[in-house]
């Protein structure tokens, strides 16, 4: 399956590392999201080079083909040369895609639910935010995306959208997932801070990658 690389995507900054191959090069991967990564490695990579990332989740392979969109040394000892590289996904092996959504639905979940509670008691729940996992029974029926955008006056305004964009002020989902789901994530959205509303976008983006995928 091809990524689409043309729309800007939410990444998840690593509070630990994950070990991978860069090339068959040992990696740590720093960041990652639905259409690319940030990774350390020893050696010099440059802008355009066709890679391939692997690592495990699980126990499971993940493994996306890609192309490197910028890189950087950070640092030089003797002979060995450290980079930053960012990585944009061309294309999925096998079951990487939904691995990946996985993986990422699972941290974030864990990142919001381990939010200390508000001053009303609401609990970011980890069940409530991975989206993807919710509506399954309605997803072949109801198509398209909507959109959920919080005005300044803390009221929601939403509808029916074709931009698979994030929104800096609220998100955008699949249609299908269920109402009273998504009224729980905009309440998790008034209470977040700006890094747990990152994260929401985040979580929002992998149940619009089951409709812009299919």
């Amino acid at each position: 399956m091809h990524i689409n690389d043309r729309r800007a995507f939410q990444r998840l900054r690593l509070a630990r590392p994950i070990l991978g191959t860069f090339n068959q090069q040992n990696a740590l991967i720093l960041d990652l999201g639905i259409s690319g990564a940030f990774i350390e490695h020893y050696g010099v990579a440059t802008s355009g080079l066709n890679c391939r990332l692997q690592f495990l989740w699980k126990g499971a392979p993940i493994e996306f083909a890609g192309a490197v969109a910028r890189t950087f040394i950070v640092r030089v000892s003797g002979n060995d040369v450290l980079s930053q590289t960012g990585i944009r996904f061309t294309e999925a092996v096998g079951e990487s895609e939904s691995r990946l959504h996985d993986l990422m639905a699972v941290f974030v979940g864990s990142i919001l639910a381990a939010q200390k509670a508000n001053k009303d008691g609401v609990r970011l729940d980890e069940d409530h935010l991975t989206l993807m996992d919710v509506g399954g029974a309605r997803r072949t029926r109801v198509r398209g995306l909507k959109r959920y955008r919080m005005e300044p006056d803390g009221t929601w305004n939403h509808g029916t959208t074709s931009d698979p964009n994030q929104l800096a002020d609220g998100f955008t989902v699949a249609a299908y997932e269920y109402e009273e789901d998504l009224e729980m994530l905009c309440r998790a959205y008034e209470l977040a801070d700006e890094e747990g509303r990152r994260l929401i976008r985040l979580v929002a983006e992998l149940s619009v990658r089951t409709v812009v995928s299919s």
